[in-house]
């Protein structure tokens, strides 16, 4: 017997036998499923019935998953969705811009529906160990960074700055607690959960768009171990 659930699923495909076989599946697992054929349309249903995950394809009509999860992030009601890309795309750089436009997870076709099913509760079961922390003030030697985990945004100088979900979370992680050096598998651990498959290069993305944000000094790498908070910008 199948649970009942109020999880509402996103599936974005412009393949009608794609969406069809995933609406089966997911359906038979209690998950409220909804569908777009394309960019555009996705958007605008993502916005109507704000899902709890959305599954995305790269090639689409109308605009393509990249600009789809990019879009996403900007639209505030929304930018905490998780997003994850189904997609028979698995080239490298085909999963770094998914991530670098602010996914959850890549996932390549083919893949066994009970596989799926797993890597989905997975990122949904992760949404339930966010780092929790006070508003955070940080003095820097050019001015202070504040982190409002309510609000979801971060102060720089006075100034808003808008970020993807992960990006907030991981410059939370390392604000946590200055000066720590946060080890990779902790850091994947905390943000993406361990259930969950990402890329070798997902931190380093992640860590790049915040420099280009922040400056690059505030983040420091230390080689073959991680990232920390430099205590030199404290």
């Amino acid at each position: 017997m199948v649970m009942s659930t109020d999880i509402k699923i996103l599936l974005v495909d412009d393949e009608p036998d794609i969406i069809e076989f995933l609406s089966y599946n997911l359906k038979k697992e209690g998950f409220n499923i909804f569908t777009a054929q394309n960019g555009i349309e996705a958007i605008k249903k993502a916005k109507e019935i704000k899902p709890d995950l959305i599954l995305l394809d790269v090639m689409m009509p109308e605009m393509d998953g990249i600009e789809v999860c990019e879009k996403i992030r900007e639209i505030s009601e929304i930018n905490e969705t998780i997003i994850a890309f189904l997609t028979a795309r698995g080239e490298d750089y085909s999963q770094i811009a998914g991530f670098d436009a602010g996914a959850d997870d890549y996932i390549t076709k083919p893949i066994k529906p009970k596989v799926l099913i797993s890597r989905i509760k997975a990122l949904l079961k992760r949404t339930e160990k966010k780092i929790k922390t006070e508003k955070i003030n940080l003095v820097l030697n050019n001015g202070n960074l504040i982190i409002d985990t309510e609000k979801y945004i971060i102060t720089l100088n006075g100034d808003e700055i808008s970020l993807p979900k992960k990006e907030f979370e991981l410059l939370n992680l390392l604000a946590s607690n200055p000066g720590k050096v946060f080890v990779r598998d902790d850091i994947f651990d905390k943000i993406w959960g361990e259930e969950v498959i990402v890329g070798e290069r997902t931190i380093d993305v992640h860590v790049r768009k915040l420099r280009e944000k922040l400056g690059d000094d505030l983040i420091q790498t230390i080689k073959g171990v991680g990232y920390k908070l430099n205590q030199k910008m404290l």
